[in-house]
């Protein structure tokens, strides 16, 4: 089920749908077959201010709960979430276009596992900390961090994982002791409400998480609701607004803006291990991931070999619905971002480019298009310079180390990367060199879900961190405690200020900021005159 597209641009996460304004509904629609699924409520600005207010109020109870008494509902969840996959994957599957299989591998495993992680580990990784201040303990000075809940975050997701991506905030947040507005792309609303149903099943407490379904208009409400926090997955231009509109409400945003993912294959490599890795990382979920294989760097020894096994993998794919459980690639999410993979192919062939794989639609009806391996391409193009967001593989080659982590970093996204290479220690070093959030060694575009580790970019592709302990830290505001253990000891540097304090206060400068036990007991004679000073 995926809602159609009538307007607004045409960026690869952007969400936009048919709406129908005399009854304020968002119409889904399943892309492989065009057939109408179901209709949801358009919800209107007052009806996200209601949502976001519901929300407050059931957060302050939440919030006094233990990290215990909160994991045992995301457990609960988990448990229903496991007696209903066949049933989630195939609802995933209908909205998405993806097939069935994919749902269950690329959306519900990792989720499971993540629902798991968090509901035993919050409460480890948000234990208040002590920390070392130094120099200030031989003061009776001690510091710890608390970290409380931030109130209600509202949750911007996208269509092309319409389960992972935002029940994983949704996850976090509440063992954060937050409570949660999401509003799902209008691509994929059924998997949005589902999240919700599965939650209130397993006993969440009335109103601590609404959905609020709309089009693009409904997330702008959103940010401007008064929630806490924004978290938003989607594209570069819509990121943009909402980091403005955030900015306007000085609240905070994290926000994962998509990629051009760069692959990077040295001779050394194993071939077959290499090309299998980039066939799947390019055309998985119908290419429409962000850490999706997007630009493809081989070393010129081994490009025809390599290319070819390629070409091969690639042509024994089968493109069919998401239901047909041997389909490997499905249809994609809908017409409009077909459009872009097509104009991005018709730039690139216009200048050059030779398509030695796919190319066309694959099959008459829905969103589909084949999976497409491209080779004679460069920077000049679109296809090597925007995100496509869609089942095509450039291909280009290289001769040296430099000249590829060149090559990989030349563009104005930093997602993820991969370096394929039998050498761990080059391998390594060159990850450190690309400008990524996520660099893999002879491993490709899955990392999004390991529920332990962080997830995010640099330059065009976001700011802040979803999933491990730096995702749940964007979820919980730092608390700094600061304790005088000696408070019958006025402090030195209060009033009055004489000669003598400031000669004190120079020898402050040079040996109490050395680190140094010994400068800083050199003070001790002049600390103790300045003592018997203040109490005259």
């Amino acid at each position: 089920m995926a809602t159609q597209t009538v307007n607004n641009e045409a960026a690869a996460h952007d969400e936009r749908g048919v709406r129908d304004d005399a009854r304020a509904q968002i119409v889904s629609y399943d892309p492989a077959t065009n057939e109408e699924i179901g209709r949801v409520p358009s919800c209107s600005a007052e009806d996200v201010r209601r949502a976001v207010g519901r929300a407050r109020e059931a957060q302050k109870d939440w919030a006094a709960r233990s990290f215990r008494e909160r994991g045992r509902v995301v457990l609960r969840a988990r448990e229903i979430v496991l007696d209903e996959v066949d049933a989630l994957a195939d609802l995933i599957s209908r909205e998405s276009g993806k097939p069935v299989t994919e749902a269950i591998m690329m959306e519900l495993v990792p989720t499971l596992d993540l629902m798991r992680y968090f509901a035993r580990r919050a409460a480890r990784m948000l234990r208040p900390e002590r920390i070392n201040i130094g120099q200030y303990t031989l003061l009776g000075r001690t510091s710890r961090v608390v970290f409380k809940p931030l109130g209600v975050v509202g949750v911007i997701s996208p269509w092309n994982f319409p389960w992972a991506i935002p029940l994983g905030e949704v996850v976090m947040a509440l063992m954060a002791g937050d409570a949660v507005v999401l509003k799902p792309s209008e691509l994929t609303p059924f998997v949005g409400l589902k999240i919700a149903d599965v939650f209130k099943r397993a006993g969440l407490p009335e109103g601590l998480f609404n959905v609020a379904t709309g089009d693009g208009s409904t997330g702008a409400a959103l940010v401007e609701a008064g929630v806490d926090k924004i978290m938003f997955t989607g594209s570069v231009a819509t990121g943009r607004r909402v980091a403005e509109a955030a900015a306007r409400q000085l609240i905070p945003c994290v926000l994962e803006l998509g990629g051009k993912d760069p692959m990077i294959v040295f001779a050394d490599a194993d071939l077959e291990a290499a090309a299998a890795a980039a066939v799947w990382g390019a055309f998985a979920n119908a290419g429409q991931a962000c850490a999706s294989v997007e630009r493809c760097y081989v070393e010129e020894g081994i490009a025809e070999k390599f290319t070819a096994r390629v070409v091969e993998l690639t042509r024994a794919l089968k493109v069919d619905a998401g239901a047909n459980d041997a389909a490997d690639i499905g249809s994609m999410s809908c017409e409009r971002q077909r459009g872009v993979v097509e104009e991005h192919l018709r730039e690139a062939a216009e200048r050059g480019a030779r398509v030695l794989a796919g190319g066309g639609r694959g099959r008459d009806g829905g969103a589909f298009h084949e999976p497409t391996v491209v080779a004679g391409v460069d920077h000049s193009m679109r296809l090597m310079r925007e995100e496509t967001f869609g089942p095509v593989l450039p291909l280009m080659t290289f001769k040296t180390e430099e000249e590829a982590i060149k090559l990989a970093n030349d563009s104005p996204f930093g997602l993820t990367a991969s370096v394929w290479t039998r050498d761990i220690r080059r391998g390594e070093r060159v990850a450190e060199r690309i400008e990524a959030g996520t660099v893999m060694v002879n491993e490709v575009l899955y990392t999004h879900g390991i529920a332990q580790t962080p997830w995010g970019g640099v330059k065009l592709s976001g700011l802040g961190r979803t999933h491990g302990r730096a995702g749940l830290l964007e979820l919980v505001r730092a608390q700094h405690v600061h304790t005088n253990r000696l408070a019958v000891l006025q402090d030195l540097w209060w009033f009055a200020y004489t000669p003598q304090s400031r000669a004190l206060f120079r020898q402050f400068a040079r040996r109490f900021t050395s680190g140094s036990l010994l400068q800083t007991s050199l003070l001790l004679p002049a600390m103790l005159r300045r003592l018997r000073e203040r109490r005259r």
